[in-house]
């Protein structure tokens, strides 16, 4: 079963208020919600934590249902305006999968996609490999069912460009992750972040949901079509809900 976790945060400066012949109060509220979904519905935990004159006042809720619900009535209980407030809200989206190893490889991690602020940062940690550099791209189908991990298909491409490095004008697919470097113990970690891609929105030139991680045995050339030359297909895990 997976599940994706969103982080929702409010901030709301409630003001000063003063009054002739009273004592000058000041109030400020932080509000957290964390959410996990998963095939059953959802289940929502609502931290508010008031600062009050210096001194921390926090309260706990806890909501649990059908995921429309607990969405309804988390918006509900953090009103984004509110009469004398300023409100600014984060929706942070957090994805967690495991890289499984194909090929009769041993190579297995764990990825992690965070999207925030109309970014999305890739963090991946993998074991298992050979030393030296490694290939890592999204490919088209989140089926990582075959031995050889082709069952998902090839480069992620929805803008139909060449093969290369990312960024270049030449073109690139929007799954040309690139390199990394495994050391000797066998062990990597790849950081990515673009707004090239998102989770679960309606533009299908950047969504990755649906797609899958590749970590392949040799180092892509940036330059081969259609794929870099990268060998084989040595860890996969689909990007899934």
């Amino acid at each position: 079963m997976k599940k994706i976790t969103f982080f929702l945060f409010a901030f709301v400066l409630i003001g000063t208020i003063s009054c002739q012949n009273k004592v000058r109060k000041e109030t400020h509220q932080t509000v957290e919600v964390k959410v996990e979904k998963t095939d059953q519905g959802s289940s929502a935990t609502i931290t508010t934590k008031k600062e009050v004159n210096g001194e921390i006042i926090e309260e706990v809720q806890k909501i649990e249902g059908p995921h429309d619900e607990v969405m309804a009535k988390i918006k509900e209980l953090t009103p984004e305006n509110e009469e004398s407030a300023t409100s600014l809200r984060k929706t942070v989206k957090e994805l967690r999968f495991k890289l499984n190893p194909k090929s009769e490889s041993t190579a297995s991690g764990e990825v992690r996609f965070r999207e925030e602020e109309g970014k999305v940062t890739l963090n991946a940690s993998i074991s298992g490999l050979t030393e030296g550099i490694h290939a890592i791209h999204i490919h088209e189908k989140a089926d990582c069912s075959s031995e050889d991990g082709k069952s998902t298909g090839g480069h992620w491409n929805p803008t139909f460009q060449p093969h290369g490095a990312w960024g270049t004008s030449e073109g690139y697919h929007r799954g040309d992750i690139g390199n990394f470097q495994a050391s000797k113990e066998g062990n990597g970690t790849v950081t990515f972040t673009t707004d090239l891609w998102c989770l679960g929105c309606d533009d299908e030139t950047k969504n990755i949901l649906g797609k899958a991680i590749i970590v392949h045995q040799g180092e892509d050339d940036l330059t081969s079509q259609p794929s870099g030359a990268a060998g084989a297909r040595i860890s996969c895990s689909g990007i899934i809900k």
